[in-house]
């Protein structure tokens, strides 16, 4: 039994729409570059499985801090 692997751009896409959602005040380019930098960070991980999750969290608690700076 083999498990699919989504393509991890249509997840991180996935990921950027529900950032909007989230942080309708943050703009688009602020909410591209905290994604960008988050998944920079996990570029290299050998594990991919959790690699979302982690990205999301990551970028999540950068527009977090940005808001609360802001």
């Amino acid at each position: 039994m083999t498990r699919e692997i989504p393509d991890e751009d249509v997840v991180f896409a996935e990921i950027a729409d529900r950032l909007r959602d989230r942080y309708p005040q943050a703009s688009a380019a602020d909410i591209d570059a905290a994604l960008g930098r988050a998944r920079e960070h996990f570029h290299d991980a050998k594990v991919r499985d959790f690699v979302p999750v982690l990205v999301e969290r990551e970028a999540r608690a950068h527009l977090d801090r940005s808001a609360s700076s802001g």
